[in-house]
């Protein structure tokens, strides 16, 4: 039976089914635990459906953003801001005259 109190952000290992998830919310006043699997998919326990588990805590496994597909680039950069040269886009391109907007209005 688990003793491990959950806590948001820890990584956990349920030993009879293997499965590791991590648990994503925690509602002491509903008696909820909300985890993640790696696969992306996100279950809810009672507490004590939670404290029946057979449940060790483990470190975050290395490919744990591979549920949230995010590639290698975007997992160094996640904290980054964005500066890009050139603020002008495709948007910038588009002359007005070809819009034709004033002819859409009857008065």
């Amino acid at each position: 039976m688990a003793t491990i109190r959950p806590v948001v952000g820890n990584w956990y290992q349920e030993t009879e089914q293997g499965s590791i998830f991590e648990v994503v919310a925690y509602d002491e006043e509903e008696q909820t635990v909300e985890i993640q699997h790696l696969d992306g998919e996100v279950e809810e326990y009672e507490l004590d459906t939670w404290r029946e588990m057979t449940i060790t805590g483990i470190e975050p496994p290395e490919d744990w953003r591979s549920g949230f597909e995010l590639a290698q680039e975007d997992a160094e950069l996640a904290d980054e801001p964005m500066h890009p040269e050139d603020w002008s886009g495709a948007l910038n391109q588009i002359e007005p005259d070809g819009i034709g907007i004033e002819d859409d209005w009857v008065e």
